[in-house]
């Protein structure tokens, strides 16, 4: 007869079950991940050929043209629990102390993203997301306060930031440094690729995101921040515009599909 499990021991047991849950639940989150910036990669191609309103091209629209799809509300509620359970991978990154602090500090602002990403799915879900003005009411509000136009300045510039770094990060290949085995080319060069033209191009909106917002503090006009369909419709009424967002929209797509590589290969 085999010996019985000690209460320590199904303890321990139940909690590496637990952290092994959670973290396919966050490799999941991964994957939804690249499920919404497939969307908004065609979204925003609509948008440059006239098949779509700019408006239309933002997170909200993505999500909310998952759920008019067949099973697509069921599929945004699972995405609630993945966004959810990767942003608590993160937290549990972002507290541990046998990281550097910037590493830490890298995965709190992950944990901040992936977890608003979770409540607008569930805005989305449940009909209460109020589409595409929600961005340039919270930059009235908090223009509003006082110093409130630094402020939008200040993160209109830490948007740019994130941009640039998106870049170089996909430039130098430095995504490949949160895969195992990107490092040594077990990954193949089809991930590789698609990481480089992912980060790149959304590394590209985010910094027009971001000049908006600055362009916005600049002249104390709140409407003249927004999310990513405000970014894509400065980008499309700029000469070759076209082009040029067709080209992010791929992008976009292209980091969709490493998003998938991404919940099988990331370190965890």
């Amino acid at each position: 007869m085999a010996p019985s499990m000690s209460s320590g021991g199904k303890s321990a047991a139940r909690s590496a079950q637990g952290s092994k849950t959670l973290e396919l639940l966050a490799r999941a989150g991964y994957a939804m991940s690249g499920v919404l910036h497939l969307v908004i990669g065609v979204l925003a191609v609509q948008v440059a050929t006239g098949g779509a309103s700019s408006e239309e091209a933002s997170q909200t629209g993505a999500l909310a043209a998952v759920a008019e799809t067949p099973g697509g509300t069921g599929l945004l509620w699972f995405a609630v629990v993945a966004f959810a359970a990767l942003g608590l991978w993160q937290v549990t990154v972002a507290l541990s102390g046998a990281l550097e602090t910037s590493d830490r500090l890298k995965a709190a602002g992950k944990a901040v993203v992936y977890v608003a990403l979770g409540v607008l799915a569930v805005q989305v879900v449940s009909g209460a997301s109020s589409g595409s003005g929600q961005e340039e009411s919270f930059t009235a509000r908090l223009m509003q306060s006082p110093g409130g136009a630094l402020l939008v300045g200040a993160v209109g510039v830490g948007i740019v930031v994130v941009g640039v770094y998106h870049v170089v990060k996909g430039w130098k290949k430095k995504f490949l440094e949160d895969l195992r085995g990107g490092t040594s080319g077990h990954v193949g060069r089809a991930v590789v690729r698609l990481g480089q033209v992912g980060y790149i191009a959304k590394g590209i909106a985010l910094g027009v995101l971001g000049g908006l917002f600055v362009v916005a503090a600049v002249q104390n006009d709140p409407e003249q921040a927004g999310g990513l369909d405000a970014a894509f419709a400065t980008i499309v009424a700029q000469p070759f515009g076209v082009v040029l967002l067709v080209a992010i929209g791929l992008g976009f797509a292209a980091y969709g599909l490493y998003s998938f590589a991404r919940a099988r290969y990331a370190r965890m």
